[in-house]
């Protein structure tokens, strides 16, 4: 079926494996929301935001029904949120968020990717001067959307900054960003307003970068991408300049 054909295929498959995680992740955010908070979206936003998020990755309806069903059973155990901090190689900063139900062997997986790139783990919070955490909302603006004026009306909900960035496919997405603590206001100021989220996270932004060159970044890659394909991994983020 020549090259052409295979080329096709195989990045099929990476977007099925792509989306398989995200579907895992998001099952994981959907038991904790429901664990912290009961199984009503209506009455508990950590819920209605991962609701969202699988809306925004296509996540079938019966998936997430059937995530929350589950989470409902009382027999079913929570997931454990873990930070993990380190340094790539070539002192690139990384710092990983997982949920987990086996603390011990989630340790040890981060510790032995860490160990095989060359990188080091570190201690909890010895990266607290390269992130900060923020809170990150992204939507489709509409065509007669004014975003300097939705950006005024956001300033006392806590927006710090709205801009518009584009998605994989090229299209234009706009994206309000405030502080960690102004999650909740800044997500029903949005929701009041009318606006589709098409995710809501807290995403943590590096404050400054690390310049490596083109064969260092491939040795930080190999870290990250084994981080990333870790069921117990649930985001990676890095300080290494694009």
């Amino acid at each position: 079926m020549g090259r052409a054909f295979e080329f096709r295929k195989e990045r099929k498959f990476k977007r099925w494996a792509k989306m398989a995680v995200q579907f895992t992740r998001i099952g994981k955010d959907i038991v904790m929301a429901v664990k912290e908070s009961g199984p009503h979206p209506e009455t508990n936003s950590r819920l209605r935001t991962a609701i969202q998020n699988a809306k925004a990755v296509n996540m079938p309806k019966d998936r997430v029904e059937a995530a929350i069903k589950r989470a409902s059973d009382k027999s079913m155990a929570n997931y454990e949120e873990i930070v993990y901090e380190g340094y790539a190689p070539h002192g690139v900063a990384v710092l990983i968020e997982t949920a987990t139900d086996n603390t011990n062997r989630t340790v040890a997986n981060v510790r032995s990717y860490f160990n095989k790139t060359d990188g080091s783990l570190g201690k909890t919070g010895s990266l607290d001067f390269v992130f900060s955490r923020k809170s990150i909302f992204r939507f489709v603006p509409a065509e007669d959307l004014d975003l300097e004026e939705l950006e005024f009306e956001l300033i006392d909900a806590g927006l710090e900054e709205l801009y518009v960035e584009a998605d994989e496919e090229g299209n234009d997405i706009a994206v309000a960003q405030g502080a960690f603590e102004n999650f909740g206001s800044l997500q029903k100021a949005l929701e009041e307003k009318g606006i589709e989220l098409k995710s809501s996270k807290l995403e943590r932004i590096a404050l400054s970068h690390h310049e490596v060159t083109e064969e260092q970044a491939a040795d930080v890659l190999k870290l990250i991408d084994k981080l990333e394909e870790d069921d117990d991994v649930q985001a990676v983020y890095h300080n290494m300049a694009e």
